[in-house]
C-alpha cells in the first residue's frame, strides 16, 4: 500500500510540474539578478529614484518607443480592463495580504507601497497573467490608509524586446531597468549617506554612473539592480496619460 501511494504522489508530482518544464524549455534561462529585495537601502533607493522623469537618466534603462497603432491601444485597453476586473478587490489591502501579497519594505516609510506576490514574480519568468501582476501599488494617505493606484508586472533581465512589447506594448509606455550603480562596498551599508559637493556618493542619485569612477571612490559597480519593470496605474485615473505615466512617474509618487 505504502509502494502504491509514493508512486501515485510521483505521479502527481510529475504531472503538476511538467507544464513549468515544458515552459523553461522554450523560454531563455534568465539571467542573475545584479542584486536581490534583501538589501533595503539599494530597494528604498530604487523606489526612490522613480520620483522624475527617467530620460536622459545615466541609471535607467528604458525600452524604445513605437509609434502608435490601433492594435497596441486595443491591447493596452483590454489590459486595463482586465486589472480593474480582476484586482479592484484588492482595494482592501487586507485581502492582497490574504491571497500572498506581503508590503516591500514595510519598515521604510513611502509614498507609494508595493505589495509583492513572490510565487507571482517567479511565475512570470514564464507567463504573463495580467491578473497575477508581482505587484500592487498602494499610495499612502494621509490618515495611514493605503489607496489601490495601480500595479506593477517585471521580468528576467534578458528578456528579448520582442517579449516585454507582446506583454504590455512600447507604444503605449516604456519598460525599464535600474542600471549603472555604484554601491558601498559590502558590510559597508553606513556609506550609503556619504555626500559630495550636495550629491549622494552612492545609489541611483549619485553623478556616478561607471565602473572607473566608482572604483575611484572605494564603491561597488552594478551594471544593473534587478529586471525589467513596467508600472499600469489602472486604479488611478481615467486619463491615459496617468495610467500609463511613461517614463515620467512623478506625478504618481
Amino acid at each position: 500500500m505504502a509502494n502504491q501511494i509514493l508512486r501515485f504522489l510521483w505521479g502527481a508530482l510529475l504531472i503538476a510540474v511538467a507544464p513549468l518544464v515544458c515552459l523553461a524549455q522554450t523560454r531563455p534561462r534568465p539571467e542573475p539578478v545584479a542584486m536581490d529585495s534583501s538589501d533595503q537601502n539599494a530597494t528604498a533607493a530604487a523606489n526612490a529614484a522613480m520620483v522624475g522623469s527617467m530620460a536622459g537618466d545615466p541609471h535607467f534603462k528604458l525600452t524604445p518607443v513605437h509609434a502608435a497603432n490601433p492594435a497596441d491601444s486595443a491591447r493596452a485597453a483590454a489590459l486595463v480592463v482586465t486589472i480593474r476586473a480582476a484586482l479592484a478587490k484588492y482595494r482592501d489591502v487586507r485581502l492582497a495580504e490574504a491571497d500572498g501579497y506581503q508590503k516591500f519594505l514595510p519598515g521604510v516609510p513611502q509614498p507609494v507601497y508595493h505589495f509583492t506576490n513572490y510565487r507571482y514574480a517567479l511565475e512570470e519568468r514564464f507567463r504573463f497573467d495580467p491578473a497575477k501582476p508581482t505587484s500592487l501599488l498602494y499610495r499612502a494617505q494621509p490618515d495611514g490608509s493605503l489607496e489601490l493606484i495601480g500595479v506593477m508586472y517585471d521580468d528576467a533581465p534578458g528578456t528579448s524586446l520582442e517579449e516585454l512589447d507582446r506583454r504590455v506594448p512600447f507604444s503605449i509606455t516604456q519598460w525599464h531597468q535600474h542600471v549603472n550603480w555604484c554601491v558601498p562596498p559590502r558590510g559597508q551599508k553606513e556609506r550609503w549617506s556619504e555626500t559630495r559637493e550636495g550629491q549622494p556618493v552612492f545609489g541611483p542619485r549619485s553623478r556616478i554612473a561607471d565602473e572607473r569612477a566608482c572604483a575611484a571612490v572605494g564603491g561597488r559597480f552594478l551594471p544593473r539592480i534587478f529586471g525589467w519593470m513596467v508600472h499600469v496605474n489602472a486604479f488611478a485615473s481615467d486619463d491615459a496619460a496617468v495610467i500609463w505615466g511613461g517614463e515620467d512617474h512623478g506625478h504618481m509618487h
